[in-house]
């Protein structure tokens, strides 16, 4: 048995039928493998119960404690049927990939089943030029972006031929036989008494950085209490240095694609030119393959908010995702967050792309003040037993306007395999991330490296958002627009 952690219960804590907490991975690959073979649900459920072992948290289930005493707990699912997780499909002709979007948004439209472990694998046919799709979906409360690529890649090669792989013990690979709930009862209440001082514990990193946490930095009074608190620390500590924490507190300004979400999501994706990339990042002296994708989101969202009538005066606010992952550390999330003002408001591409690697590298000097741990001695600050309750109080008042949304977008940006990769003999073209969306929130783009390539997903709200692809469209016109303007070839 294992404890979620505050930050993994609070992706349980969110969901309530419009919010759903699962990410999801779109891989695209050739239909046929290197022996010939056709690539179908069989193969690759062969392929998943041969290396079911490789991955461990398909095979937990999460354990709701008595009464909410304290956070979820992960349990062997002892009843595991492989057959409950993947699902084989088709798309009608012509099978393109506006298609293939829409069922991709279908799939991340609908809530895991928490009687099971919260994973699904969906195998997708009747894709056009040839092609199959595999779709995962997994639970944000067990893996972050890093890990579950990590955890993905157990099902990929490097090479055409699959891979006998075996496991090695590690003690994070397990999580026990499910406990009785009077066991899990008797587990809360010891640990109640220790609950306060987690609570204290967690108070001054949370006052001292309330304007930097994504699910706090929208409340009332956020930045006077950051600096208060920074300057009580600095007191505290003796800090003689003479310099006090940055604190900009740019507001989320409103735009037509937030607000209230429903439980229905869009998706569209597309492929950006890597060695482009980098060839704008050296012509720029400074720059970073970060700053050059910022600058191409900033460029695109600005064109999008443009044709949709929006004010395009006043930059947006970007929540950019940081791993403070360890490599003793496997599974759960261990993240924290930039939050950053993009130039949406800049009409020259140039400068959009000075003005982020500025941003950027401003919020990464912030950054490095911030403890790792951040968010979840933040989130230690509620009491697990109204931890759901907060959680949904504060999407309910973001929702309805009562407050304005923290941020309008996230940018993720995850490292991916510069090398091909297989799946069950088939090579895989391309790999596109489906994020989450919050209340206030109707557009997250999350990036992917492979190969020279840059694969991206937009994920976005039904509603919000109807003309998703077009954004996908102008992902691939600002970054030629940016290539002329520092004269790449």
């Amino acid at each position: 048995m294992r404890r979620l952690s505050s930050v993994d219960a609070q992706f349980l804590a969110i969901e309530d039928g419009r919010n759903h907490a699962h990410v999801c991975q779109l891989t695209i690959l050739e239909a046929t493998t290197a022996d010939g073979a056709r690539l179908d649900g069989q193969r690759v459920r062969d392929l998943l119960a041969e290396r079911i072992d490789l991955l461990p948290p398909f095979r937990w289930r999460v354990r709701e404690v008595p009464f909410g005493l304290d956070y979820p707990v992960l349990v062997e699912d002892e009843t595991f049927d492989l057959d409950s997780h993947i699902w084989e499909s088709a798309l009608p002709p012509p099978g393109d990939d506006e298609q293939l979007g829409r069922a991709v948004g279908d799939i991340a439209s609908r809530p895991l089943d928490r009687a099971r472990p919260l994973w699904e694998l969906h195998v997708i046919q009747g894709l056009k030029d040839d092609r199959v799709a595999l779709v995962t979906k997994l639970h944000h409360s067990v893996i972050d972006g890093v890990s579950g690529m990590e955890l993905l890649g157990a099902l990929l090669d490097t090479t055409p031929s699959p891979e006998l792989r075996t496991l090695e013990a590690d003690a994070q690979d397990s999580v026990g036989a499910e406990p009785s709930d009077a066991g899990l009862l008797a587990r809360a209440i010891v640990s109640l008494p220790r609950q306060p001082a987690r609570m204290i514990r967690g108070l001054p990193p949370m006052l001292r950085h309330i304007d930097q946490l994504p699910t706090m930095r929208s409340l009332p009074g956020a930045g006077v209490v950051a600096k208060v608190a920074d300057r009580a620390e600095r007191i505290a500590t003796r800090n003689k240095d003479g310099r006090n924490l940055e604190h900009p507190h740019a507001e989320a300004p409103k735009v037509s694609f937030g607000g209230r979400i429903s439980s229905q999501r869009r998706f569209a994706f597309g492929t950006l030119s890597l060695t482009t990339i980098k060839a704008i990042k050296n012509a720029v002296a400074g720059a970073t393959v970060n700053d050059v994708v910022v600058a191409v989101c900033a460029g695109a969202i600005r064109r999008r908010m443009i044709a949709r009538g929006d004010d395009v005066s006043t930059p947006l606010v970007a929540m950019v995702p940081v791993s403070v992952r360890t490599s003793e550390q496997k599974y759960g999330n261990q993240v924290s967050a930039m939050i950053v003002v993009i130039p949406t408001n800049e009409p020259d591409a140039r400068r959009r792309l000075e003005s982020a690697h500025e941003v950027m590298r401003a919020a990464k000097e912030r950054h490095r003040a911030i403890p790792a741990s951040l968010l979840t001695e933040a989130n230690h600050t509620v009491p697990p037993a109204l931890l759901t309750r907060t959680a949904r109080v504060i999407s309910m008042t973001t929702g309805a306007g009562w407050i304005r949304p923290p941020f309008n977008v996230t940018i993720s940006n995850i490292p991916g395999s510069p090398a091909p990769l297989y799946c069950a003999g088939a090579r895989v073209l391309s790999q596109h991330p489906v994020n989450v969306l919050l209340d206030g929130l109707g557009l997250s783009i999350t990036l992917v490296s492979y190969e020279d390539r840059l694969d991206f997903g937009l994920t976005a709200d039904r509603e919000l958002l109807p003309d998703v692809w077009h954004l996908a469209d102008e992902m691939a016109q600002e970054l030629q627009t940016l290539a002329a303007e520092v004269e790449v070839n």
